[in-house]
């Protein structure tokens, strides 16, 4: 089994594909929502939110420079990396056209270029030098990242998709090794239009959370890779999403009426939750959106009226300013209220989107699949991690 505190539920959730709707005209996502009941405790109700972004087909993707930056540091000598990694990369290789520049730039006891930048549609030279890569030595990665983003800098794609893409098992211990510096490092470049890409191998050593930091910090995107398979949906089938983030510093904030809503929770994204005022903040750091990529959050919530088996904190008195319910709430069939924020890709403005959302008492057996779907792996998430909110299983 897992240990507990590394399971995350809302990454079970959005690990797999939901049958969202494409967006309409000209916005990069569509935003579905439902209400029914919780599997796991008839009394609560399941709020299901997700996010689409707009498909875009290979052939549409803008020119790519691609910075390929390999970990071939020690670490990474086992069966269950260099392999993967040379067989994934040359997957994505053959996914590019000449309209493409690959650079391929390695990190061991010191950093170096093996590949200047290729046309997409040179492949044997690309692939020749994936294939001739080979693990030994200890991990500069500080030193590398500079290499590799001189190159994106030097081959920038005006009015293209510039990006790194580091594939690793994270075990930075030589040159610029703490997390704070590396990110300082990421977030310089974001102003030039380079986004950044982890791309995790292995087992072991592996270092999940330093991984997922980066790739947040970068604007790009993070996936874990453990076998030929996964590499193939995270690098073919969702090519798109990996290599081309549509929108940025995506924020959902939600406000529930508290004529319909007593309590509620997020369930899990402990690791991404802003503060209130961070919403409108544009300077805030959040989460991005690939092509073709989806984001789904639940929201367990107790309806008012309901004697929940729940221990509900308990909240004192303000002594200096006083909450108000507006009237309009107490009329309103509206349970709650979705914001969301997002930036273009290279946006410094935030754009606002809003959708109210009504119970309209659907039966969780008449409930979509997409909702028993995702309601039944956020409850396999709770089993895994020993929440106190999973069902009780005799």
């Amino acid at each position: 089994m897992p240990p507990k505190d590394a399971v995350r539920i809302e990454e079970l959730i959005n690990y797999f594909t939901y049958d969202y709707p494409q967006p309409e005209a000209n916005n990069p996502f569509s935003i579905t929502t439902e209400i029914s009941d919780s599997p796991w405790n008839p009394q609560h109700k399941l709020v299901h939110v997700g996010i689409q972004g707009k498909d875009i087909v290979t052939e549409n993707l803008p020119a790519s420079s691609l910075v390929f930056f390999l970990d071939v540091s020690g670490s990474m000598n086992a069966p269950n990396k260099p392999p993967i990694i040379k067989s994934g990369f040359q997957l994505l290789v053959d996914q590019l056209t000449e309209k493409d520049t690959v650079s391929i730039v390695v990190y061991a006891g010191a950093a170096g270029v093996v590949l200047p930048p290729t046309t997409g549609n040179e492949k044997e030279k690309i692939l020749g030098a994936i294939d001739n890569l080979e693990a030994g030595g200890s991990t500069a990665g500080g030193a590398g990242i500079k290499l590799a983003y001189d190159l994106a800098k030097r081959f920038y794609q005006p009015s293209g998709n510039n990006l790194v893409i580091l594939a690793t098992d994270g075990d930075f211990n030589v040159g610029v090794s703490s997390d704070s510096e590396l990110v300082r490092m990421i977030e310089n470049y974001l102003d030039e239009g380079i986004f950044f890409t982890v791309l995790g191998f292995g087992t072991g050593n592996f270092k999940d959370a330093k991984m997922e930091q980066l790739a947040d910090k970068g604007n790009g995107n993070y996936a874990y890779i453990d076998s030929l398979l996964e590499a193939k949906k995270v690098l073919v089938t969702e090519m798109g999403g990996t290599l081309l983030t549509i929108a940025k510093d995506v924020k959902i904030q939600v406000e529930f009426n508290p004529e319909k809503v007593q309590a509620y929770r997020l369930i899990d994204y402990e690791n991404r939750l802003l503060r209130s005022q961070d919403f409108n903040d544009d300077t805030k750091d959040a989460g991005e959106l690939g092509a073709g990529h989806s984001v789904t959050a639940l929201y367990e919530i107790i309806p008012v009226g309901v004697e929940s088996d729940v221990n509900l904190p308990e909240v004192d008195q303000l002594r200096y300013q006083d909450n108000q319910v507006e009237p309009t709430a107490y009329s309103s069939d509206e349970s709650m209220l979705v914001k969301l924020r997002y930036k273009e890709p290279m946006g410094q403005t935030s754009q606002l989107i809003q959708q109210q959302i009504v119970d309209r008492g659907v039966k969780l057996e008449n409930a979509s699949d997409d909702f028993k779907f995702a309601a039944a792996v956020a409850e396999y998430g709770m089993i895994l991690r020993d929440s106190e909110y999973k069902v009780m299983l005799v």
